[in-house]
């Protein structure tokens, strides 16, 4: 296997393994489940990964966790590289879950906020963000009539 499908294999299992803890499972698993449909695994893998998350969540926060989510990180690996030997189309679909389930995806490299305000007249200051501490508005004062 090519330097690059096998560093997204392990990227894909690496992937999985980290969303299994998270509320993002459930559509991460239905997207692997169907890629691994091509290969006519869907039943067995469905079940092998439920029975995976579910160990991983009791292992959670005990000794085991790391070398119970390497071992499943090993499995998977296993089983996405046979995936695209048989199916080398699918790794096209794993690139694009692992571009849309990784955690870099979610977060903004810069670190920017990007918002914007649509409807109505906004006829004073707008903040939007996380946090503020010290603001201070300077409103001109009303002319006497």
């Amino acid at each position: 296997m090519e330097a690059e499908l096998a560093a997204l294999v392990t990227s894909g299992a690496t992937t999985a393994v980290g969303l299994m803890v998270t509320d993002s499972w459930q559509q991460a698993k239905e997207r692997l489940v169907r890629l691994f449909a091509r290969g006519g695994d869907a039943g067995t893998v469905d079940g092998e990964l439920d029975r995976s998350q579910d160990a991983l969540a009791a292992a959670a926060g005990t000794p085991d966790e790391e070398i119970l989510a390497s071992d499943i990180a090993a499995m998977l690996r296993l089983r996405l590289r046979a995936l695209l030997q048989d199916h080398p189309g699918a790794a096209a679909e794993l690139r694009c879950l692992v571009e849309e389930f990784s955690p870099d995806a979610t977060a903004d490299a810069s670190g920017a906020v990007h918002n914007s305000i649509s409807g109505g007249t906004v006829h004073g200051p707008v903040l939007q963000g996380r946090s503020f501490s010290n603001v201070t508005f300077h409103a001109p004062r009303p002319t006497a009539e």
